[in-house]
């Protein structure tokens, strides 16, 4: 705690020494992002632990100190997880097409779907005692899962799509660039919250004005004039543009009415163009989605990134 408190140069008050205060009975759990203790009792062979309510403050205590504890000291059955990314295809959609693999599974096996916003996560979870049998036995469901779903499979591990592009484009050394206009630098900060990200990560711009798009991304004005900025031509004038001031290997454009209002009778609020392209290879397509905001950024962040993981995978380099 005199640490913590020396490090942001602040004053420790007698009211935070009180917080150090801790039972006889108990074991301390070392908090290592704040001040409050965890206690971990032990009275009459049961287990009771008690932890800071501070999200943060607990999740790595829950990480670091009680989960090993508990472990190490319980005899407990093994749980062996294995979670399949996909994206682009719908819950039931999935359901139908691996029917015949979720009806074969063992009674110690079962497989949950884990929808979010144009994804689904797919987790085996295996239950018993025999970890290493289990682990082979969900590995080999999730094979057969992956085979016959390969098309929309993004990875085999539990870790977010724009994660998983990361990855992959590390290893092989190619570069991003974004052009966002109503994602307003979502996409970007999904890409830049991971360690490493600069390795792939170029930049981005995030033009919302037409004059950006113009001076910054060479959107020409015409064509502005003619079809709008939530347009196919717009879209694909920007993608080209981030590719071609960003020198990256690949870019991705978003253009759209996020909402509430801001609609047409002709580019209804929700109307989103996207554009993923290589030097080689440019695909451009109008999505339409609600009147909530928040939804439509989230939406339009993950469609396009499905969108640029498939032009990755169609040019023969994911996999």
């Amino acid at each position: 705690m005199v640490n913590i408190f020396a490090r942001y140069n602040r004053p420790l008050l007698e009211v935070n020494r009180l917080q150090a205060q801790v039972p006889e009975n108990c074991e301390v759990i070392l908090n290592k992002n704040g001040t409050a203790p965890g206690m971990w009792f032990n009275v009459d062979g049961k287990i009771y632990v008690s932890m800071p309510g501070v999200p943060h403050e607990m999740m790595y205590m829950m990480e670091d100190g009680v989960l090993p504890k508990l472990k190490s000291s319980l005899k407990l059955p093994a749980i062996v997880h294995k979670t399949i990314l996909t994206a682009g295809e719908g819950e039931s959609f999935l359901a139908e097409r691996i029917a015949d693999i979720e009806e074969s599974l063992p009674t110690d096996i079962k497989l949950a779907y884990l929808p979010k916003l144009g994804q689904v996560r797919l987790r085996l979870s295996g239950y018993g005692e025999n970890e290493s049998l289990l682990k082979k036995k969900v590995d080999e469901f999730a094979a057969r899962i992956v085979e016959r779903v390969a098309n929309v499979v993004v990875a085999e591990e539990d870790i977010s799509i724009e994660k998983a592009i990361l990855n992959f484009m590390t290893k092989k050394g190619l570069t991003l660039s974004l052009a966002e206009s109503c994602t307003g630098g979502y996409i970007a900060h999904l890409f830049t919250q991971h360690p490493g990200s600069s390795k792939v990560f170029l930049g981005g711009v995030v033009s919302y004005s037409d004059s950006l798009k113009e001076s910054v991304l060479g959107v020409k004005k015409e064509t502005l004039e003619k079809f709008g900025a939530v347009s196919g031509e717009a879209v694909t004038e920007m993608v080209e543009g981030a590719l071609l001031n960003f020198e990256s290997d690949y870019a991705l454009a978003v253009t759209g009415i996020a909402g509430p209002d801001g609609g047409s009778p002709d580019k209804p609020v929700g109307t989103v163009w996207i554009a993923v392209a290589s030097v080689n290879k440019k695909v451009v397509k109008k999505l339409t989605f609600g009147n909530k905001r928040k939804q439509n950024i989230e939406r339009s962040a993950v469609s396009a990134l499905t969108m640029l993981n498939t032009l990755l995978h169609d040019s023969g380099k994911l996999g």
